[in-house]
């Protein structure tokens, strides 16, 4: 039986200073976007203490950007944990206006430990928590 990642949806502010010299959204803005998409949805969904015991350290984005975003569009982040392996986890982030895909994005991130600031690794029944497992026949 397979488990699938739950999909966590976080709305982003386009602001003015999102925009950059050609109008639309400066890619760096991108950046910050799956930044805060990917902590949230780390704080929606872990427990208060895991997230108090833990920290995230982004190690690698790959970008594709499909449409440009504009000032006051409505745009939304959609984050799936793909796989936690050790102390990284890799991650999925669709970023959209409407049913248009404006960008995706592939990120590894690090769990540190909040104090030690080591790589931790998470506990499996946190992990699970972002994951649905079907339901049983």
């Amino acid at each position: 039986m397979t488990s699938h990642a739950q999909p966590y949806d976080f709305p982003i502010d386009v602001a003015a200073d999102d925009i950059d010299f050609m109008g639309h959204v400066n890619n760096a803005s991108y950046l910050k976007w799956v930044q805060a998409a990917v902590i949230s949805h780390w704080q929606a969904l872990a427990p208060v203490e895991a997230v108090a015991q833990h920290l995230w350290v982004a190690l690698k984005h790959e970008i594709t950007y499909r449409r440009p975003a504009f000032l006051d569009d409505d745009v939304v982040a959609t984050v799936l944990l793909e796989r936690v392996q050790g102390a990284r986890a890799f991650y999925e982030t669709v970023i959209t206006r409407g049913s248009e895909v404006l960008a995706e994005v592939k990120s590894s991130w690090c769990c540190v430990d909040a104090e030690t600031l080591r790589p931790a690794r998470l506990a499996r029944d946190v992990i699970d928590r972002f994951f649905v497992k079907p339901a049983e026949a």
